[in-house]
């Protein structure tokens, strides 16, 4: 097995990495005590001001995800990809803030116009039946990192 040692990415690495959007996984806090609540999930990011988005999901049968994005805990969001030149990752933690129509200042207008949230149908139900919520992460904490050697 071969030494995978890792390095700090640059800010410019790490933007460069997260580009407008992809895909990876978020956490939230379980509200009684058990393992978080996990899932994959597809984001925005927008590199001006180092803020994600979220689309999130939520169906008739989601009353568990309901609750637990209605409430002020921390969340956890990793993105991560193995290429022929190493394996990178970034991730970040803080608390989500829901963007509404009512509530959309000019900047998160603006850093919606440079963000590319893919649309991928991992849904039980058929999208039309799913209500989609936007998200705001301004992390607490973000760090990147890359197998030593990739490259700036």
């Amino acid at each position: 097995m071969e030494d995978a040692r890792s390095v700090q990415m640059s800010t410019e690495a790490r933007n460069e990495f997260l580009g407008t959007g992809g895909t990876g996984v978020i956490s939230f806090d379980s509200a009684n005590g058990g393992p978080p609540y996990t899932r994959p999930i597809s984001y925005g990011y927008d590199a001006d001001t180092g803020n994600f988005y979220f689309r999130l999901a939520v169906g008739p049968e989601d009353a568990g995800k309901k609750e637990l994005i209605g409430e002020d805990g921390e969340i956890s969001f990793v993105t991560y990809e193995e290429t022929g030149s190493g394996w990178r990752s970034v991730i970040a933690t803080g608390s989500l803030d829901e963007v509404t129509k009512s509530a959309l200042d000019p900047e998160v207008a603006e850093a919606m116009q440079r963000i590319r949230i893919p649309f991928v149908d991992v849904y039980d139900s058929h999208p039309l039946t799913l209500e989609f919520r936007f998200f705001r992460l301004t992390p607490n904490e973000i760090t990147g990192q890359q197998e030593a050697g990739t490259g700036e």
